[in-house]
């Protein structure tokens, strides 16, 4: 049996205000509603850089067991870029989204995708991680992208599926999707282990 219709009795939900997250959901043939709640993006400073994703999307899919219907899966994502052992969140200036291109070009990084499935009775957290390579990028590069596609709401100022994803992206190790801000492949499979437990 196909997931959408193992899914039919069930409501589901993104707990998430991405536009890339809703398209990325609709074009896996998935019936949803959207329900965001505003939640603190702070995590330990304890965790291991591959523990931040994952947290914060639990932290995410925390905010909704208040509000869960019985008949309810909620969906919640969070995604970070490290560098260096340096985490780039989204950048909140101009200034901050230069220096993290800067930092990313001509380099390796890794994009870490975390994943909560929520319902009124259990948990399921995922995380997809993949490797992505810059070719080194001009400053007039950078200034461009910046000006052309305002990627403020982006974590490491960048997205795969916009002009920097089509010019400065070498090659990627991975779940191109996951890059995007939700791994289809392992949610997919994810969601149909969540409703057959």
């Amino acid at each position: 049996m196909m997931l959408e219709e193992k899914i039919a009795g069930y409501q589901l939900t993104l707990g998430s205000k991405s536009p890339r997250r809703d398209y990325l959901l609709r074009e896996l043939g998935l019936k949803f509603n959207t329900r965001v709640i505003e939640t603190d993006e702070s995590y330990p400073k304890g965790l291991n850089i591959p523990e931040i994703a994952p947290f914060l999307a639990k932290t995410k899919g925390n905010a909704h067991l208040l509000k869960i219907k019985e008949s309810e899966i909620v969906i919640t994502a969070d995604t970070i870029v490290a560098v260096d052992n340096c985490v780039l969140n989204k950048p909140t200036s101009k200034e901050q989204a230069v220096s993290m291109l800067q930092q990313l070009s001509g380099t390796c990084h890794t994009v870490y995708t975390g994943v909560c499935l929520t319902n009124s009775e259990k948990q399921l957290v995922f995380c997809e991680s993949t490797e992505v390579w810059f070719h080194a990028l001009t400053n007039e590069e950078i200034n461009f992208y910046i000006e052309s596609c305002k990627p403020f709401d982006k974590a490491g100022s960048y997205g795969i599926q916009e002009w920097m994803g089509y010019a400065g992206i070498k090659k990627i190790n991975g779940d191109f999707f996951s890059v995007m801000g939700l791994p289809l492949q392992l949610l997919y499979r994810k969601l149909n282990e969540f409703i057959s437990e």
